[in-house]
C-alpha cells in the first residue's frame, strides 16, 4: 500500500516537474527534509512536501540550503525587505502597495483651556495650524462658526497675552515654551479679528498714519487696505509711546515710528532724519503681546502696555515693554505690527481663486485684494446675524418669577462679575462696536446692567424693573419701552438701536469645553 502511495506521487512529481522546474525544486527540498511534516507552517506546501525529488544527485549542500529557505518561509508575517531579489513565485512577500503607508505626521497631545478655565485634551498631528485647531474645537462642541472664535497664548508669569494668528502652527508655538512656565493655550471669541478688512480707519486715525504716497482728500478703505497689504508701499505708524529702559523701572515717553524694516525711535523729539532714528525692534524673530496687568505687574504709566518678546524662552529682562496713552494708540500699533509680519512672512504665496470649476491663480493684485475684502465683509456679515438662532425661548406664556429669572440661561448674562471684570471679557472679545454683555448691579441687586462696547471705549447702561398692574417689566429708558424678560430687551435692542449708541451686535460669552 505504501509502495502503491509512492509510485503514484513519484508520477504526479515528475510530471510537475515537466511542468515547472522551480517545482521540481521545491519538491526535492522537501524530499531531502525527509519529514513532510515539518512544513505543517505553510498550508500551501501540503500537496507539494509529498512529492519525491525527479533528481536523486543533488548534494547535502543543496539540501541544507533549500532547508534554510523554507525555514524562512514559515514566518509569512516578516515581509522579505528584497523582494526584487527573490525569482521564486512561493514566497510570502506582499506587494507594497497592499499595505497602508505610514503616517509620517507625528501626533500630540494638547490642552486649551476656555473661558471659565474648564480645559479639553486634543489629540492633533505636528503640522496642525491655529485655524485648524479653532475649526476642531468648533466642531466638537457644536459651536456656530461665525469666524471670531480664536487661539490665545497667555503667559502668566509674565502676564501677556496675544492671538495666535491663523497661520501659525500650534505645535512650533508650544516649543518656544520652557519647562518651567505654566502657559496655557484659550479658545474664545475675538470679535475684532477681521474688523479691519470691513473698517480700517477704526484702527487706523489719521493722525497716526503717514502713506507712502501723495493722497488727494479722502482715502477710501480699498486703498488703505491695498496699502496695508503691499509689500512696496506699507504705510508709516507714528506717535508718542512710553518705553521701559532696559534692565530699570523707570518709563520714558518717546517718539516712534514703524516702518517696513522695523521699529525706530527718535533721539531728538519728533525728527524722523536718519540721524536721529536709532533702531528698537524687528518683528522676524520676535512676536508681539498685550499687556494684561501693566500698571500692576511692570509699573506701566498706563493700562495700555504691549511688548515684543523673542520667539524662544526667556526671561523678562528680555522683554521690550512699550505703553500707549490709549486703547485707540495700543490697538494701531498692535494690528499695524501683525499686519507686517504677516506681509512679510507671506511674499513667497500667491493669491487662488476656487470658485470655478478649475483653480487660478490671480495674478492681478486689486483683483486678489477685492476678493480679500469680499471675503472678509462676507465674514463680518455672517457674525452679524442675529442671535436669536440658537432658539431663544419666548415667555409670553410663563410666569413673571420665570419671566424675571429665565435670562440666567442665556450665554450673554455674566452673574455677578464686578465692573472691571465686565470690562476685560469686552475688551479680550475685542472693541468692536455692539459688543455687550448683561450683568447683575454691584450698587442696586434688584437691578441689571448692560455693558457694551462702542467708539473704542466701553459703557454702562442700568436696566431697572418696572411694576405696573402687578406685573414686572424691564426698562432702559424709565420707562418708555417696557420688556416681560432681558431676553426680549436684548432682542429688541439687536434692531434697534432705541436709547443706545448703537445697535448689540456681538455678545460676551464664557464657553465650556
Amino acid at each position: 500500500m505504501t509502495t502503491s502511495l509512492q509510485d503514484g506521487q513519484s508520477a504526479a512529481g515528475r510530471a510537475a516537474a515537466r511542468d515547472s522546474p522551480l517545482a521540481a525544486q521545491v519538491c526535492g527540498a522537501a524530499q531531502g527534509r525527509g519529514d513532510a511534516r515539518d512544513l505543517a507552517p505553510a498550508p500551501w506546501l501540503h500537496a507539494r512536501a509529498l512529492l519525491p525529488p525527479p533528481d536523486a544527485t543533488r548534494g547535502c549542500a543543496a539540501d541544507r540550503r533549500k532547508k534554510k529557505d523554507l525555514d524562512v518561509l514559515e514566518m509569512p508575517s516578516i515581509p522579505n525587505p528584497f523582494p526584487e531579489l527573490c525569482c521564486s513565485p512561493f514566497t510570502s512577500v506582499l506587494s507594497a502597495g497592499l499595505f497602508p503607508k505610514a503616517n509620517s505626521r507625528k501626533k500630540q497631545v494638547i490642552k486649551v483651556y476656555s473661558e471659565d478655565e474648564t480645559s479639553r485634551a486634543l489629540e492633533v498631528p505636528s503640522d496642525i495650524t491655529a485655524r485648524d485647531v479653532c475649526q476642531l474645537l468648533i466642531l466638537k462642541n457644536h459651536y456656530i462658526d461665525d469666524h471670531s472664535w480664536t487661539l490665545f497664548e497667555h503667559l502668566p508669569h509674565v502676564a501677556l497675552e496675544r492671538t495666535i494668528e491663523d497661520h501659525e502652527l500650534v505645535i512650533e508655538v508650544l516649543s518656544n515654551w520652557g519647562m518651567e512656565e505654566e502657559n496655557k493655550l484659550y479658545f474664545r471669541k475675538n470679535y475684532a479679528k477681521y474688523e479691519f478688512f470691513k473698517n480700517p480707519m477704526y484702527f487706523f486715525p489719521e493722525h497716526m498714519v503717514s502713506f507712502a504716497t501723495e493722497t488727494n482728500g479722502e482715502i477710501s478703505p480699498t486703498q488703505i487696505l491695498q496699502m496695508f497689504l503691499s509689500s512696496s508701499t506699507y504705510p508709516e505708524i507714528h506717535g508718542f509711546l512710553h518705553s521701559k529702559e532696559q534692565g530699570k523701572k523707570s518709563w520714558k515717553k518717546i517718539y516712534f515710528l514703524l516702518r517696513r524694516s522695523g521699529l525706530y525711535f527718535s533721539t531728538k523729539g519728533t525728527s524722523k532724519e536718519p540721524r536721529h532714528l536709532q533702531f528698537f525692534s524687528e518683528f522676524g524673530n520676535s512676536d508681539i503681546y498685550v499687556s494684561l496687568a501693566g500698571k500692576k505687574k511692570h509699573g506701566a504709566p498706563t493700562n495700555y502696555g504691549f511688548c515684543f518678546k523673542p520667539n524662544k524662552a526667556g526671561g523678562p529682562r528680555d522683554l521690550k515693554m512699550l505703553c500707549a496713552e490709549e486703547e485707540q494708540s495700543r490697538m494701531c500699533w498692535v494690528t499695524a505690527i501683525r499686519l507686517l509680519k504677516r506681509s512679510i512672512s507671506e511674499n513667497s504665496l500667491v493669491a487662488m481663486d476656487f470658485s470655478g470649476q478649475k483653480t487660478r491663480v490671480i495674478e492681478n493684485p486689486t483683483e486678489a485684494l477685492s476678493v480679500a475684502v469680499e471675503e472678509g465683509l462676507a465674514w463680518r456679515k455672517k457674525g452679524c446675524l442675529r442671535l436669536g438662532s440658537h432658539g431663544s425661548p419666548t415667555a409670553s406664556s410663563q410666569s413673571s418669577a420665570t419671566n424675571m429669572a429665565i435670562h440666567r440661561s442665556q450665554p450673554w448674562f455674566h452673574h455677578k462679575i464686578s465692573r472691571e471684570e465686565a470690562q476685560r471679557l469686552i475688551i479680550q472679545q475685542g472693541l468692536v462696536d455692539g459688543v455687550f454683555l448683561v450683568r447683575d448691579s454691584q450698587s442696586n441687586p434688584k437691578t441689571f446692567v448692560l455693558s457694551m462696547s462702542h467708539g473704542q471705549k466701553i459703557k454702562h447702561f442700568q436696566i431697572i424693573p418696572v411694576e405696573d398692574d402687578g406685573e414686572m417689566f424691564h426698562t432702559l429708558d424709565d420707562g418708555h419701552t417696557r420688556f416681560t424678560d432681558l431676553i426680549q430687551l436684548v432682542e429688541f435692542y439687536q434692531l434697534n438701536k432705541g436709547v443706545l449708541p448703537c445697535k448689540l451686535k456681538h455678545y460676551c460669552a464664557r464657553i465650556a469645553l
